[in-house]
């Protein structure tokens, strides 16, 4: 396929904003060097910036070469879904009732592993919620899972080794472990219907494979820092519920019913929009909301959107020369420079593929889904919600990279040999 100028101006752009994640604490470090424009390194060093900003590169450039209705027509030709559930989801599940509802869960579940408090509710968040994913949706699990981490572990002073592992195997296990169903991980939703996988289909084939390497990454990480985490003492308020049942009650119903219409922004827009005055309503029982970060992950994702339209040209006919096993770990690496719901998406628009090649694509897809903050639509609620706690308030993307290879490689063999 020979691609036109767009498409290559395209994946110029998305090339750059690739590199420019791996670049954003080389930008923070000129805006305290440089104070007088310190504004615009700021803004370039907020890795949620960075794709909706080179996404605005590319709609002047059409605006310059095609005029106003080209470049507003693509816009509204593209699906921005996602990113507008993403935002709901993450400001409601990150309100104080549900956060306290699966808080005093998790504590529970802590109680029945024969370990120190602090190293069982670590074992717990990293690997029982990210499998919750597979019900309420991953980019929920992820925003429950970082805020638990945050407030119980983060927020004390731990080492800077336990920080990027924990970030690396939380992002690993939040990929894989949306796959028990077929209906909450972004990369099985947009091939699930085509294909014909429904929730035992999905269970057989991927969920039971995932849950086996959730368990063992989560394992593994309690195990390598257990001598920190046995220290650490869990904030006293976990696990204790302070806001009335009824409230409660009220939150969770937001929560299922946005779930239910994930794919009717119209819907799930109103129910956030009655849940926000019930939060002002009950303002006394609600922390200050996620709105900020929401909208800054939103704004991500939608430029994510906007730039991986652009390439359909090369990644379709990437994957179409791929055979299963080669497809695989071809998927896994792609993934790490794509959003895997994209991968699978044009993976599906292959012609004549078989059974082999679909469960490969689908498998390497959500196994490299934690390699890097735009693997995965739910990353950047994690990397927002925690990245306060690194130092100079920045993820190394290396660092996460060199972290969150061991849990993949724990996900690669759950997957190839199980």
């Amino acid at each position: 396929m020979t691609p036109t100028l767009l498409q290559v101006v395209g994946t110029a752009l998305f090339a750059t904003a690739v590199l420019h994640t791996f670049l954003t604490k080389h930008f923070e470090r000129l805006a305290h060097q440089t104070p007088a424009h310190a504004g615009i390194w700021h803004l370039l060093g907020e890795v949620e910036v960075v794709f909706g900003f080179w996404a605005f590169v590319l709609l002047g450039f059409m605006l310059f070469a095609s005029g106003a209705g080209s470049a507003t027509g693509y816009l509204e030709g593209l699906n921005y879904t996602e990113p507008a559930f993403v935002f709901v989801i993450m400001v409601v599940a990150a309100s104080r009732p549900i956060l306290q509802l699966c808080a005093g869960v998790c504590r529970a579940l802590a109680r029945y592993v024969p370990v120190a408090d602090g190293l069982a509710f670590y074992f717990v968040c990293l690997s029982v919620v990210p499998l919750l994913g597979s019900f309420i949706t991953e980019p929920a699990a992820m925003t429950l899972a970082a805020l638990m981490l945050r407030d119980n572990i983060y927020s004390q002073r731990i080492s800077h080794g336990l920080k990027y592992v924990t970030l690396g195997t939380l992002f690993v296990n939040v990929s894989i472990g949306g796959t028990l169903t077929h209906f909450a991980a972004p990369p099985v939703l947009m091939v699930a219907a085509r294909w014909d996988w429904d929730l035992w289909y999905m269970f057989g084939h991927f969920g039971s494979k995932a849950a086996v390497a959730v368990i063992i990454n989560a394992a593994v990480a309690a195990w390598l820092f257990r001598r920190e985490l046995q220290g650490l003492g869990l904030r006293p308020e976990t696990g204790r519920c302070t806001v009335p049942t009824a409230l409660i009650a009220v939150h969770v119903g937001f929560l299922a019913g946005i779930v239910y219409f994930a794919h009717h922004p119209e819907v799930f827009i109103g129910l956030f929009l009655l849940f926000l005055g019930v939060a002002e309503g009950y303002r006394h029982h609600h922390d200050r909301l996620m709105l900020r970060e929401g909208l800054l992950v939103a704004f991500f994702l939608a430029g994510l959107v906007t730039l991986g339209a652009q390439q359909q040209w090369w990644l379709q006919d990437l994957l179409a020369g791929m055979d299963a096993d080669v497809l695989f770990y071809g998927a896994a690496l792609l993934t790490a420079i794509t959003d895997n719901a994209a991968l699978t998406y044009l993976g599906s628009l292959v012609e004549g593929t078989d059974t082999a090649f679909r469960h490969a694509l689908v498998a390497g897809a959500v196994t490299g889904g934690g390699l890097t903050v735009i693997a995965n639509a739910p990353n950047p609620a994690g990397f927002a919600i925690l990245r306060g706690h690194f130092d100079q308030e920045a993820i190394n993307p290396l660092g996460l990279l060199v972290t969150a290879l061991p849990p993949t490689l724990v996900a690669v063999l759950a997957f190839r040999l199980l």
